[in-house]
C-alpha cells in the first residue's frame, strides 16, 4: 500500500500544484486512498519533497533540485589534480589513491559523468575502485584519468 500511495504522490506532485499536506491528503483521498495527516507527513519526508516557492507569493511541494553539482570538465580536472596521488588498474578495475578524505569527492565525480564503460565506484577515505566493464575499456579510462592530471 505504501508503495502504491507513494507512486501516486509522485505522480500528483509532477502533474499538480500541491500546496499543503492537507490537499495532498484529500487529493489521495479523491484516488481512493484513505490517510492520516501523519502518514502524508512521512510520505513527505520519505519522498524528500522540498517546497519551493510558485512565482506569486505561494509554495507547493516538489522533488529536490538534481542535487549534484554541475561538475565541468574544469571541476573535474581541478578535482583529480588536488585529490588523486596515483593509479594502478587489475583486470577490470581502477584503484585510485587519492590524499586523505578525497576520495568520495574523486568518486562523485565519476560517477556524475557517467561513461558508459565504468558501471561503479566504491569510496573509502583515501581510496577509489572504478569498476570497468568490458575490462578491455580500462586503458582508455586510464588514459582519461591521466588526462585530468596533466
Amino acid at each position: 500500500m505504501k508503495g502504491l500511495r507513494q507512486s501516486k504522490i509522485k505522480e500528483m506532485i509532477e502533474r499538480r500544484v500541491v500546496e499543503t499536506q492537507e490537499d495532498l491528503a484529500d487529493a489521495l483521498s479523491k484516488e481512493g486512498i484513505d490517510v492520516t495527516q501523519a502518514t502524508v507527513s512521512r510520505d513527505i519526508k520519505e519522498l524528500m519533497l522540498i517546497k519551493v516557492p510558485t512565482g506569486d507569493g505561494r509554495y507547493r511541494y516538489a522533488f529536490p533540485p538534481d542535487q549534484n553539482i554541475m561538475v565541468s570538465q574544469s571541476r573535474m580536472e581541478r578535482i583529480f589534480q588536488d585529490s588523486v596521488v596515483s593509479m594502478d588498474d587489475s583486470l577490470n578495475i581502477i584503484v585510485l589513491r587519492t590524499q586523505q578524505g578525497s576520495a568520495p569527492a574523486v568518486a562523485y565525480t565519476i560517477d556524475y559523468v557517467k561513461w558508459p564503460e565504468v558501471i561503479g565506484t566504491v569510496a573509502g577515505e583515501d581510496t577509489v575502485l572504478v569498476v570497468v566493464k568490458p575490462a578491455e575499456a580500462v586503458k582508455t579510462i586510464m588514459a582519461k584519468f591521466q588526462a585530468l592530471l596533466s
